[in-house]
């Protein structure tokens, strides 16, 4: 998780940023105010993109329209980048983009890919995407990947992420991205085209932690989960030590918003190929500021929660993990599939493999899991 890789490398002695942020005397209002418009500012410049392109890309996203207008944009630019997940596009995907306002009065943007027609739907899978990200961008190319072996597909952008509603990358409370989710997803599993299939969640990094969290609110309205890489317990070598915890606890109750948490650039440790690794800048809507305190202190609690529940995840369970990410630790994968209660469990480890399974590493590697969750989607809708 790149929380708990950005609190693991904070909080060593040598970091002075953390001495001069966490245990310094707390800045006066004007030099706090300074450091917010340089953070909105000095953002890297895209290579191979215009000097218009660069101009709308390095605008403040704190706010949902803004995010929006940048990624109209980019979206033409986006769809020519080479890479496998742009490239393979299958013909014939159907594909709907619309905004569903959810019980807090928020726009959130939702999106679906359906096979070409007259290919039968055996089930739909609904995804959370990870921490700062969009279901937009490279997930295009997973989605419509399983949506031609005849899946519905179907994902929102979280509260506060992507194209939602949202000050960018705040998380006042876990559990609100977690209901939004099942909130969005019930309405989605009674569309008319995947009314009465199985019906399963996919969550990917933090993604994964909501998608925990979502499936063990309403354990009985999934079919079955499948976690990429989930964000669910933080290796003990990478939790930040009891000061840290409290001083982040503390410091979010006065100041919830501000962009305080170091944060390192995690593309190089998850994406394993350095081709496909030059193409993060261009998902221009994520969000890769210094995050947010009470961001920080939500998903901190999010993880104990979870760990402390994984007994009660009784559903079908596919989790597939690269086995040298350096972000989410693998062991944590392997912990998860020994507690969850449920009968029916796979774990698959990739050799080698980073964080990024499904974005960064070759292509016949992202072609192996993709194929790998979608035989075990077929499985479990045959079970049916």
């Amino acid at each position: 998780m790149d929380l708990a890789l950005s609190l693991s490398s904070a909080y060593r002695p040598e970091n002075s940023t953390f001495r001069r942020k966490f245990l310094g005397p707390v800045p006066g209002p004007r030099r706090r105010r300074r450091v917010a418009i340089t953070m909105a500012l000095n953002k890297p410049r895209i290579e191979g993109v215009s000097d218009e392109l660069n101009t709308i890309a390095s605008q403040n996203l704190d706010f949902a329209p803004a995010r929006r207008r940048v990624r109209s944009a980019f979206l033409s630019v986006q769809q020519q980048l080479d890479h496998l997940l742009f490239k393979m596009a299958p013909a014939g995907i159907r594909m709907e983009e619309w905004y569903e306002r959810n019980s807090k009065g928020q726009e959130i943007f939702c999106k679906s890919w359906l096979p070409k027609p007259g290919v039968r739907i055996k089930g739909s899978l609904c995804f959370c995407h990870g921490y700062g990200d969009t279901c937009t961008f490279f997930f295009e190319g997973i989605a419509k990947y399983i949506a031609a072996s005849g899946y519905g597909v179907y994902a929102v952008d979280h509260p506060g992420f992507g194209l939602s509603d949202g000050l960018h990358g705040y998380v006042r409370q876990f559990d609100d991205i977690v209901d939004n989710a099942n909130e969005q997803f019930r309405k989605i599993k009674v569309r008319p085209e995947v009314r009465g299939l199985p019906h399963f969640i996919f969550g990917q990094s933090m993604g994964g932690a909501i998608a925990l969290k979502a499936i063990l609110k309403e354990p009985l309205e999934w079919d079955g989960i499948v976690l990429v890489a989930p964000m669910c317990k933080i290796a003990e070598e990478m939790t930040p030590p009891v000061p840290l915890q409290k001083a982040l606890i503390l410091m979010s109750n006065f100041m919830p918003k501000a962009k305080l948490v170091p944060t390192q650039d995690l593309a190089e440790l998850a994406f394993r190929e350095p081709v496909k690794r030059k193409l993060a800048p261009y998902n221009v809507i994520c969000y890769s500021d210094r995050t947010r305190l009470k961001t920080a202190v939500e998903l901190l609690n999010a993880t104990k929660d979870i760990e402390s529940q994984l007994e009660k995840v009784s559903s079908p369970i596919l989790i597939l993990h690269g086995a040298s990410d350096r972000v989410t630790d693998p062991r944590i994968s392997q912990f998860l599939h020994e507690r969850a209660s449920s009968k029916d469990k796979t774990l698959k480890l990739y050799e080698g493999g980073y964080h990024c399974i499904l974005e960064g590493e070759p292509d016949d590697r992202i072609l192996n899991v993709l194929n790998d969750i979608i035989s075990w989607l077929d499985s479990h809708c045959t079970a049916k």
